[in-house]
């Protein structure tokens, strides 16, 4: 019973953890675009050009 003492306060604080990490990472604007990355590898970019050999 004493390993509760230790695991219920540790579980709390990575639960806070990853929380704080989720809220930061909305208002950083990292879920704002979720289509254009995945339709922008569809799309090849114009100003490449061919490698000569």
């Amino acid at each position: 019973m004493n390993v509760l003492a230790y695991l219920i306060p540790m579980a709390l604080f990575l639960g806070t953890l990853g929380l704080t990490a989720f809220i930061w990472a909305l208002k950083s604007g990292q879920f704002d675009d979720l289509d254009g990355a995945a339709s922008r590898i569809l799309f090849d970019d114009e100003d490449e050009t061919p490698k000569k050999r």
